[in-house]
């Protein structure tokens, strides 16, 4: 199919000039640019590891698992978290609740998350019937082998220990998240009403 010479339409190139050739409009507007970031800085640099940030209080971070009235284990083994996880680093071996527990019938042998593995996107966390799983304000997650990245039950619970207690590191604040309550788009959206 061709067409006619009527219905195209020939341009020609643009004349560039000599400033142009040597790109120093390019450089001036550049510059320009970078003078105005300095006089009017946008974005604040925070000094950390000196000066702690200022996360949101919907920041998903490390997971805990929560305990109950009665210090134990709150979660009941119905692997609601291990099959919404996307990324599958849940792994939950469950066990018969012992007589004296009337409100449960299962509870986790063993309860695992691979830190390496999860991408933090709150699945777990939203699928949980009970609120046995959080995602906490925590960030600063470190180990110095794959093994120490593992978080066992013992492991997950410490971390409730520690976020339920004010930290003296960081100014005896509480790290507890927000996330206690469910509303219209699921506890992780929520923000806290201030009292």
């Amino acid at each position: 199919m061709s067409a006619s010479s009527a219905s195209v339409r020939f341009i020609e190139e643009p004349k560039i000039g000599f400033l142009e050739r040597m790109y120093i409009p390019a450089i001036m507007e550049g510059l320009s640019i970078t003078v105005g970031h300095i006089f009017k800085p946008q974005v604040k640099t925070e000094q950390y590891p000196e000066q702690e940030p200022e996360l949101p209080p919907n920041y998903r971070g490390v997971h805990r698992l929560n305990r109950d009235t009665n210090d134990r284990v709150k979660c009941v083994a119905c692997y609601m978290c291990a099959t919404a996880c996307p990324a599958h680093c849940i792994d939950i071996v469950a066990a018969p609740a012992p007589a004296e527990w009337k409100d449960r019938e299962k509870y986790p042998e063993t309860f695992v998350i691979d830190e390496l593995r999860c991408i933090y996107c709150g699945m777990c966390e939203e699928a949980c019937p009970v609120d046995a799983i959080e995602l906490t304000t925590l960030y600063d997650l470190t180990g110095l082998s794959r093994e120490q990245m593992i978080f066992d039950k013992e492991k997950l619970l410490s971390v409730f220990d520690q976020t339920t207690k004010p930290d003296p590191h960081r100014g005896n604040k509480i790290t507890d998240p927000v996330r206690t309550r469910s509303g219209l788009l699921g506890p992780a959206a929520e923000l806290p009403t201030v009292k």
